[in-house]
């Protein structure tokens, strides 16, 4: 079953983090939203980061 996208997340950045975040997201053929998730998720494998049991829940209402 997909995941249901049901969070918002904004975020005020520089100019240069977000023409390299561009570029990234361009390279991939993704969208910078897609971009940023894929990056948060290949830092937290690295980082050994897991979901808390909250956020797990969150989505199962």
């Amino acid at each position: 079953m997909p995941r249901q996208k049901n969070e918002t997340l904004t975020i005020r950045t520089t100019a240069e983090i977000k023409d390299l975040l561009r570029q990234a997201a361009e390279r991939e053929h993704r969208s910078l939203a897609s971009m940023i998730e894929v990056l948060v998720r290949d830092y937290s494998k690295k980082a050994k980061l897991q979901p808390s049991a909250a956020s797990q829940n969150a989505g199962e209402n």
